[in-house]
């Protein structure tokens, strides 16, 4: 008689990875969630009702074959359940630590909104990729052949590092130029180690170096090196740099030492990880040890520079927000995780500004409340008016997003066409630019957004490219 694999939703419960204590991860930055067992992830994945119309595939943006992988997974045959989530998936290791699955494949997965409980497809995907690893089934990348064609790559973040993995194999010649002094962008330096620990995105970077991608780091296109310089001597150029400008508070004080940017903050505390000298966060600027911290928004990078306060040893952490708690941007389950660390969000809250002359010493916040919906049908905040307090803090953290670069005025190419946000516009489908050669995906063309959205956007980009480069008349670059 054949042993049932699937559909045990009903009898089976929904179990996810253990969580290390909060009182032993709120001390390190290690990551958060203990490993599948092979018997666990075999019985989680086997809570999967095979749906024929997979919505949990519909709404990845990589559009994942999970259903397959997690039957595969259920029936013991994990290196094909590997290659298969890997088909469409540039890192799925790192999409199953960071992606918010709760807004996305796990959160339209049919049987939780029957009342059963999600399909744990993060922490499934995660232990598949860790596995494979582990056994060698990630295999090095080899072109069948080499070609002439050489495509410049401007960004060494996910969008980037997804183009250069697709062209690379094709056997194109491939160059990655950024500004930082390594690669990863905010893989390596913005998101903090207990929800991505540095060898994971350290792996797949050595995995292309050693494939024959060529990483040309510290270079800051318009300053280093310049944009035309690096569209002469490639055949087609990728722009995949990110948003990095951040918004900052416009409100009396905002200037005071001790008032940083998200990115500032976590940057540093991403680079003391890896060992590296920090001046700013040796001084005390950039370092929550024994302060008072205020954390100023309420979407992931906050969620990650109060997490991350607590782990350097913060007195206190408090994080407002402009809306309440079911309003807000950043993943419930970030909100929870931080809750428990010991973080106090405060909600419906605003800095107004900052009290203590140079050096932060409070915050001067507004109460707020909900009143109608806005365009896009959430409500607005409105001011209480009178009933202001102050807050007391030594180290407030900036964490209300990001925006463009002013990049053809940077970079001296005028020509260059962007949008009234400033993202540079490209097409949707191709990711063609208005100039010829030149492609652009990431965050720089949609905004600020989602890693597995990067990914995708470069796969596709590198795409059109090869494309491109199968139209030309002939190899401009020698």
């Amino acid at each position: 008689m054949a042993v049932q694999r699937m559909l045990k939703f009903v009898t089976q419960p929904k179990e996810t990875p253990e969580k290390r204590p909060a009182t032993l991860r709120s001390e390190d930055f290690h990551e958060i969630y203990r490993q599948f067992a092979a018997e666990k992830a075999a019985e989680q994945a086997g809570r999967c009702s095979q749906c024929g119309v997979p919505y949990c595939q519909t709404h990845c943006p990589l559009h994942n074959n999970i259903p397959d992988w997690l039957r595969m997974t259920a029936e013991g045959r994990l290196q094909e359940a590997y290659e298969l989530s890997q088909a469409t998936n540039t890192f799925p290791e790192i999409c199953g630590r960071i992606c918010p699955q709760d807004r996305l494949c796990e959160g339209n997965c049919v049987i939780e909104q029957s009342g059963h409980g999600t399909v744990t497809i993060g922490s499934v995907e995660k232990y598949l990729t860790d596995l494979a690893w582990e056994n060698g089934w990630v295999k090095p990348i080899k072109p069948h052949a080499e070609r002439a064609e050489s495509v410049g790559i401007i960004g060494a973040g996910p969008g980037g590092l997804a183009a250069a993995d697709v062209l690379r194999r094709q056997g194109i010649q491939v160059t990655v130029y950024d500004r930082y002094d390594r690669a990863g962008g905010l893989l390596t330096y913005g998101i903090p180690g207990f929800k991505l620990e540095k060898p994971v995105v350290m792996q797949r970077i050595e995995q292309l170096e050693l494939a024959g991608v060529t990483f040309v780091l510290n270079c800051k296109v318009g300053e280093d090196l310049s944009f035309d310089a690096i569209r002469g001597q490639h055949d087609a150029v990728l722009i995949a740099i990110g948003v990095y400008k951040s918004r900052d508070i416009a409100a009396p004080g905002v200037g005071a030492r001790g008032v940083v940017r998200a990115l500032d903050y976590l940057t540093a505390s991403n680079r003391k990880s890896f060992g590296d000298e920090v001046e700013e966060f040796d001084s005390g600027e950039l370092n929550a040890m024994g302060k008072r911290v205020v954390v100023i928004g309420g979407g992931d990078t906050a969620m990650d520079c109060v997490r991350t306060a607590i782990r350097q040893g913060a007195l206190s952490v408090k994080c407002l927000y402009r809306r309440d708690k079911a309003n807000m941007p950043g993943s419930q389950r970030e909100v929870q995780n931080a809750e428990e660390e010991g973080v106090d969000f405060v909600w419906l809250t605003a800095p107004k500004g900052f009290t203590g002359g140079d050096a932060v010493d409070g915050v001067i916040v507004q109460r707020m409340r909900l009143g109608d919906p806005d365009a896009s049908g959430r409500q607005s905040p409105e001011v209480m008016e009178g009933a202001d307090y102050t807050e007391p803090a030594d180290l407030v953290v900036q964490a209300l997003g990001f925006e463009p670069e002013d990049i053809p005025t940077l970079w001296g190419v005028k020509e260059l066409a962007v949008t009234r946000w400033g993202t540079i516009k490209a097409d949707f489908r191709s990711h063609a630019t208005n100039l010829p050669g030149v492609y652009a995906a990431g965050d720089i063309v949609r905004g600020a957004s989602l890693v597995v959205w990067a990914i995708r956007d470069g796969r596709e980009a590198a795409e059109s490219i090869l494309h491109y480069l199968a139209q030309a008349p002939a190899v401009a670059a020698e």
